[in-house]
């Protein structure tokens, strides 16, 4: 298990989370995708922690609470220390009927934090998320609200999810004008089927130093392979996240290439291919087994080749979009000279 620094901080995370939204008995469309109770929560949680994982995720909304009780209870049970272990949490999506019952207000921030430090069973939260963007609140609201938590000890760092770049970067810039405390990750989907993220988030992430935290990198389970012959699984009833299965299909053909070379299966070429992205800090693993579990480690070791990198790269592209395409045409002589130190045979309006 590899570590890296999260952000522009000195907090080392292991290259893969435990993601815990199964934890605990979700009721509604969710509750496929959960289910895992106490004993076998502990299961996972010590084989990961063996494994070299120090890092968890979770969030308030998982199971109504529940998740976050039974890592609390599973990290006293197993007697690992606390320091040893990187807790994140996250608040926004609504935990009530009431219309300051989720959001990003000093109220509704102040109500959460308290609720998730019980239900953890700590006295502190490593990284404190917001779990989705809230227009109603300003965003100086939310950052001065963070800025106390983190200054006050309750949170020792700050993060986002499911943000678009235009309010990351204005979020970003206001935290730098006012002096306060930064965002220094984002968690969001990455997988070799879904790489909307690459068009504006990741560009960003790269040039403001924020680590990438990575959910549903197997797109629901779509990337293990399991769909093309079945019909049953979590993804029959939450399709989630979207697949473009006409584009799926052939990315899934060569995966079996790569997979048959490395002796290995494609969930572990999935992740492999995320823990080559250098914006990725660490991929959040969703399981509900612990076999699962011992699959996703296999990525730890496995090497892609740059022909194994260019050939996922290729089955995967995005489609050019503007002004993506027109930045690339505009760029290119730019940045072959910045790359390779030479002058360009041929540029626009030379003579």
């Amino acid at each position: 298990m590899r570590y890296n620094l999260l952000g522009r901080t000195g907090l080392f995370v292991s290259e893969m989370c435990l993601g815990t939204m199964t934890f605990g008995q979700s009721g509604g469309p969710y509750a496929a995708a959960s289910g895992v109770m106490q004993d076998d929560a502990e299961a996972i949680l010590r084989r990961a922690f063996d494994a070299g994982i120090n890092f968890i995720d979770t969030a308030n909304v998982y199971a109504g609470g529940q998740s976050e009780e039974i890592v609390g209870r599973a990290l006293s049970s197993l007697g690992i220390a606390r320091k040893d272990v990187v807790l994140s949490t996250k608040f926004e999506h609504g935990t009530g009927a009431g219309p300051n019952d989720g959001g990003a207000s000093r109220q509704h921030i102040l109500h959460e934090v308290h609720g998730s430090l019980k239900r953890l069973g700590t006295d502190y939260i490593d990284l404190y998320q917001l779990h989705g963007f809230d227009p109603a609140t300003p965003v100086e609201e939310t950052l001065r609200t963070l800025d106390d938590l983190v200054r006050q000890g309750l949170v020792r760092y700050i993060g986002v999810s499911n943000w678009a770049a235009w309010q990351l970067a204005t979020a970003l810039g206001d935290a730098r004008r006012l002096g306060l405390e930064r965002f220094q990750s984002y968690q969001g989907y990455y997988s070799l089927v879904g790489r909307d993220v690459e068009r504006e988030i990741v560009p960003l992430l790269e040039a403001e130093g924020l680590g990438l935290m990575v959910f549903s990198p197997l797109a629901g389970g779509y990337l293990t392979g399991k769909y093309r012959k079945s019909d049953e699984g979590r993804r029959v009833t939450v399709p989630f996240p979207p697949v473009n299965e006409a584009r799926g299909a052939p990315l899934l053909d060569v995966m079996d290439d790569i997979a048959a070379r490395h002796h290995t299966t494609l969930a572990a070429i999935s992740l492999a291919w995320l823990l080559h992205q250098k914006v990725v800090a660490s991929v959040i693993l969703g399981l509900k087994r612990l076999d699962q579990l011992e699959d996703n480690l296999k990525a730890a070791e496995v090497a892609l080749s740059e022909d194994d990198l260019a050939a996922l790269n290729a089955a995967s592209a995005l489609a050019p979009e503007y002004p993506s395409w027109m930045m690339a045409s505009g760029e290119g002589a730019r940045r072959s000279l910045m790359e390779t130190g030479r002058m360009p045979e041929a540029q626009w309006g030379a003579k």
